[in-house]
């Protein structure tokens, strides 16, 4: 007996190791090509159809990026009017229910004054039904969540009874009493649109004093919309960091895809990582179509890990139109799970370049020490890449040349800046002496302000001149270094120039 639950157990870990890791298929490029969403597709079909095999589906990946309302403004708004006839009726259970639901599905719509407004009119009606069941906390609450954003907001006395008018104006003075919290919402797209409970409230970088509590944040840029998501906005500060340039790239429908113009790009394949992370995947396959500059289409599919944020593998095939070929689609779905590669797909590797890789003189690519992508050492993607390009080796002597110069002209600059600095104090302390002078030419003996203005100016002076003589030699050598070195193009450099009543200083720094 011992030994056949030993065996049991055996058998369930050996089903355990081989099962498939968990995946999402995202397509990478102009997210509304269709030709690019069929493949795409007919890839996640493929893939899906093979035994034992773990992929979540675009339906999935909708819900959980970005949760669609079961209706139209439309749908509910009537939905609130069915709600409303319920509370009329005294049916105030299922009233509640109905506001409850359509709340969760205005959460879903676009955001812009229609969401608001059906969202401020959700509340209100809360509002009243609540307090007709006696619920007169959650009643304040429905309120408050109008006028926390909507401070002015003002109940028609045509359909609001007085008692209701009272209550409501108690709690904007409760309101206006209480402690705000300051909200700061930054955007890695500059200028962005901020809605809260689908209200616009501003633009990026945008700081903002709210009341305490839960509110629903989109973050928005022309075609570029954030995530949804709700946050916490309590204690004195609440920072919010929204990266639209990652999460505006996303895109669910036709089909999920990653918006890219450059589909060699590093940064793509980043997010890639980052979306597999937030969906909680083991392994993101991003599928594209290639279009060299001559030949034939593309169409290629790179596997990443996502925890070790690592490219396993990649490969492609010739693509004749709109639909792949099914033998050579089914041999790059093989590939993809197993590593093995058949006669009629192309796998980059070390001793050669993939054929949809462009030419070095219409895109960058891989430095000559690697001429593709290792199949048996996958590349590690790079950690916070923000750049599609990366800089172009430098010859270490002539940089090196180059560098220095702009080191010393740099350096002859800064200490110019700094003899004029100084050049200016001491004309103050030169005119502060000769009024105590006035005129005489003389220093009294006692008159020991005189004598430290007369100090400060000679050591001004001695100052001065070591400054200009240092400037020049700095700046001619600076010249002799330039006309050495080859062109090439200039490194940032920052000069300063400080100064103190005891004196001045100049920097210099860059990036080299």
């Amino acid at each position: 007996m011992t030994m056949k639950f030993i065996s049991l157990l055996c058998v369930f870990a050996s089903l355990g190791a081989q099962a498939a890791p968990r995946r999402l298929v995202v397509a990478s490029g102009e997210c509304k090509d269709a030709e690019l969403s069929s493949q795409a597709r007919a890839f996640h079909e493929a893939l899906k159809a093979r035994q034992d095999q773990d992929v979540m589906t675009p339906a999935a990946f909708s819900e959980r990026l970005f949760p669609a309302p079961s209706g139209s403004f439309e749908d509910l708004q009537r939905q609130l009017d069915a709600a409303q006839d319920q509370f009329y009726e005294a049916r105030y259970s299922k009233a509640e229910q109905a506001i409850n639901d359509a709340l969760k599905e205005i959460s879903r719509l676009p955001v812009g004054d229609a969401h608001w407004q059906l969202y401020a009119n959700a509340q209100l009606l809360h509002g009243l039904n609540y307090r007709s069941m006696g619920k007169v906390k959650e009643s304040d609450t429905a309120f408050r969540n109008v006028l926390r954003l909507k401070p002015q907001y003002k109940l028609d006395p045509a359909l609001y009874a007085p008692s209701i008018r009272q209550a409501f104006e108690k709690v904007r003075g409760e309101l206006a009493k209480a402690k705000k919290v300051k909200l700061a919402v930054k955007s890695t797209l500059p200028a962005s649109e901020v809605y809260l409970d689908g209200l616009k409230v501003g633009q990026t970088p945008l700081t903002l004093d709210v009341a305490a509590g839960t509110y629903d944040i989109t973050v928005v840029k022309g075609s570029a919309v954030s995530f949804p998501r709700q946050i916490q906005a309590q204690g004195p500060d609440t920072p919010v960091l929204v990266d639209l340039a990652y999460e505006g790239s996303v895109a669910a429908t036709p089909f999920p895809c990653l918006a890219s113009s450059d589909k060699s790009d590093e940064r793509t394949l980043s997010h890639a990582v980052r979306l597999g992370g937030t969906l909680g995947v083991e392994e993101v396959i991003v599928v594209r179509l290639e279009t060299p500059s001559s030949g034939p289409k593309w169409f290629a599919a790179t596997v990443l890990n996502v925890e070790g944020g690592q490219k396993v593998r990649e490969g492609g095939f010739k693509t004749p139109g709109f639909d792949a070929p099914p033998d050579a689609l089914a041999a790059l779905v093989d590939f993809v799970t197993t590593g093995k590669a058949q006669p009629n797909l192309v796998v980059p590797s070390t001793n050669g370049k993939a054929p949809w890789i462009q030419p070095a003189g219409d895109a960058p690519v891989a430095s000559s020490s690697s001429s593709g992508l290792d199949v048996s050492a996958p590349d590690r993607l790079p950690e916070g890449s923000l750049s599609s390009s990366a800089p172009q080796p430098r010859s270490g002597s002539t940089s090196g040349l180059r560098v220095a110069s702009y080191v010393a002209l740099g350096a002859g600059v800064a200490a110019l800046g700094g003899a004029g600095v100084v050049r200016l104090m001491a004309q103050k302390d030169l005119d502060a002496l000769n009024d105590r002078l006035n005129g005489s030419g003389r220093i009294n003996a006692g008159d020991t302000e005189a004598i430290q203005l007369r100090n400060s100016l000679a050591s001004k002076g001695n100052l001065l001149t070591g400054l200009l003589v240092g400037s020049g030699a700095a700046i001619a050598t600076g010249a002799v270094l330039f006309a050495l070195s080859p062109s090439s193009t200039p490194p940032p450099v920052n000069v300063g120039v400080s100064a103190t009543p005891q004196g001045a200083s100049a920097s210099i720094s860059g990036s080299f």
